[in-house]
């Protein structure tokens, strides 16, 4: 059973099923990639390199854009992230 999810050949980053430590390894296909730091179960991990400004892909949709580079294996979230969501105050 995979400890992540990935639903298209173009994400960007995969969303873990578990708590992942640095160090962690995940394999996605023959490329195996080391998550830098702690992430937790519900959170994204990059599986591309993104510079500032790419989009990111999750589920094969742009959820929004890279504030600043990130690594592979690194936390995909607000703190280097802006949301293509806009927020409505209705119902």
């Amino acid at each position: 059973m995979k400890n992540f999810i990935q639903l298209h050949k173009d994400d960007t980053i995969v969303v873990a099923l578990q708590t992942f430590n640095a160090g962690d390894v995940i394999t996605i296909g023959d490329t195996k990639i080391i998550v830098k730091e702690t992430i937790e179960f519900g959170h994204k991990i990059a599986i591309k390199p993104m510079a500032k400004g790419n989009k990111i892909i999750k589920y094969g949709l742009s959820i929004g854009s890279a504030t600043k580079d990130i690594l592979l294996g690194e936390h995909v979230h607000s703190h280097n992230l802006k949301t293509d969501y806009v927020l409505s105050k209705g119902k």
